[in-house]
Formats: C-alpha cells, structure tokens, sequence
C-alpha cells in the first residue's frame, strides 16, 4: 500500500510530538493528507462481553484522545460497519453512520466520485456532561481493498486478547 491511505497493524506510531507508540494498534492515514489520521490502539479488559479501547486523532493543528471507547459484542460493532461499507465498493448515497452506545466515538462514511470512501471519526468523551469537547477528522481511503484491509485490521484488534 503506498504511503498515504496507509494501514498498519501492530507497528510503531510517531506521534506529532516525536515520541513513539509500540503498542499493537491499527492506524488509518488518510489518502489526501497523510497528517490526517486515526489510532485504535491498547485493548483493556471492561465487562464480560466487551472490551475498552484508546482513540487517537491526528490532524495539522489537533491531537484528540479519548482512552474509554468501550465496543460491546451484542452491539452492532465498527468492524461489522467498515466491513458493510467495504462490501459497498461501487458506492451509495448520502451518508452512514456508526457509533458506539455511549456515544464517545462516531464514525460517518460518504462516497466520492473516484472510487474514495471518507470516514469522518467523532470523538467525544462524555457526551452527556456540560462542558465537553468534540473533535473531528476525515480520513479518505480507497473503497474495495483498503476498506477490506480497515475492516479486517479492526476486526482483529477487537478480538485481540486485551493488552
């Protein structure tokens, strides 16, 4: 895969201010902007029946965090999502959305012209108290091979054994 619209599975991430990140993880750079881009990383034992999960999100002038996203198995998952728009290769209209159940991360797909699915990933930690943050940022992959890649890597970090 070229350097932008990269996915990395379980390698190093430099974050933007120069430490490096080993941690197993799945990382998304977006085709337009390689700057741009999404980390799932460092998997926590949460309940019987889901797992809790860190993410991070890189644009030029934003770094976000959000360290409690929790992904329940009876809940329909991002993996399933991204696994559905990757299926949807040639396109549809309008947008589609995913989130989680408690609401602190969202992810909205839209279809471009040119075969390009972007993924606009909302972080939004604590939705329901006053005073809260919501950060933004889209990442442009290719639909088809690098949408079935995304799917698969994000499928194998939720059911990887928590770190």
């Amino acid at each position: 895969m070229s350097e932008t619209g990269q996915l990395t599975w379980r390698s190093p991430m430099t974050s933007p201010d120069g430490a490096v990140d080993d941690k197993p993880g799945v990382t998304i750079r977006s085709l337009d902007n390689a700057a741009v881009r999404v980390r799932l990383s460092e998997t926590q034992p949460f309940d019987e029946g889901c797992v809790q999960y860190t993410v991070e999100a890189w644009a030029p002038g934003l770094a976000a965090r959000v360290d409690e996203v929790v992904a329940w198995i009876w809940d329909a998952d991002l993996a399933a999502f991204l696994t559905e728009l990757a299926g949807d290769y040639r396109g549809w209209e309008g947008e589609r959305t995913w989130r989680t159940h408690d609401g602190d991360l969202a992810v909205s797909a839209v279809f471009r012209a040119g075969g390009q699915i972007g993924l606009t990933w909302t972080l939004r930690p604590w939705p329901d108290v006053a005073g809260g943050w919501t950060a933004s940022v889209t990442i442009w992959l290719e639909a088809g091979a690098q949408m079935s890649s995304l799917a698969a890597d994000v499928q194998h970090f939720l059911a990887e054994e928590p770190q």
